[in-house]
């Protein structure tokens, strides 16, 4: 089956990107309790790094994240970083912690961009269909649901759409069926699976093992939880 029947990557539909606006201060104290105080008066402790620049520690206010949030319509979030005593600085949202129960914002990573360089950014996958081995007792399972790129801010995708529909039992898509446009690349060294159709038997013990994985997460979420509120 040809790659281009059934993967389409959406490029973004708009020619420029769209950099949302939040204020930010310098932050010049380190460790847990400064952090805990931080989050008491309504922010989060941040750092904002790049290629040709020493990272900054800095404090956002966790309302203007959520709206900023809010906001977006995108997968990747760019902002424009109004740091006090700084100046303006254009930057992607790289990583935002939250915590594993309560689900409130901890932690966020800025990664300064220039329009003209490339940057590394993740493309979340999607699927549309239902697959003909799902239909005939299969199981879809999506091995990665997020891709690496590497392009210029403005050409990032905003998701890679698989059209699973005629995908039969024990076939599989790979990262080189991905076909791209333009100067985007996808790194990496092996031709990895990105997702595949199980048979009903690989599909039961799959189930199988997931319910022993989700068990050992709940006790490290909880653990991790016992020791932030100590």
């Amino acid at each position: 089956m040809a790659a281009a029947a059934f993967i389409i990557a959406f490029a973004r539909e708009d020619e420029s990107l769209d950099f949302l606006n939040i204020s930010a201060n310098q932050r010049t104290t380190r460790g847990n309790g400064p952090a805990r105080v931080l989050r008491r008066e309504g922010q989060i402790p941040a750092i904002l790094y790049g290629p040709d620049s020493e990272p900054t520690s800095i404090a956002v206010n966790t309302h203007e994240l959520e709206i900023l949030l809010k906001s977006s319509t995108s997968g990747q979030v760019f902002v424009k970083l109004n740091i006090d005593g700084v100046g303006e600085r254009k930057a992607l949202l790289k990583e935002l912690q939250r915590h594993p129960v309560s689900g409130r914002f901890i932690h966020a990573d800025f990664y300064e961009v220039a329009m003209d360089r490339k940057i590394r950014a993740m493309v979340p996958v999607t699927t549309r269909g239902k697959s003909t081995g799902v239909e005939m007792g299969g199981m879809l399972q999506i091995i990665r649901r997020e891709l690496e790129v590497l392009c210029l801010p403005d050409d990032i995708p905003e998701t890679f759409e698989i059209d699973i529909t005629e995908l039969d039992m024990g076939e599989s898509v790979h990262v080189e069926d991905i076909p791209l446009e333009g100067d985007v690349e996808i790194p990496h060294e092996v031709n990895f699976t990105i997702l595949t159709i199980l048979s009903g038997r690989k599909a039961e013990e799959e189930a199988v093992d997931e319910e022993g994985e989700e068990a050992e997460l709940e006790e490290g979420a909880e653990a991790e939880a016992e020791a932030e509120t100590e």
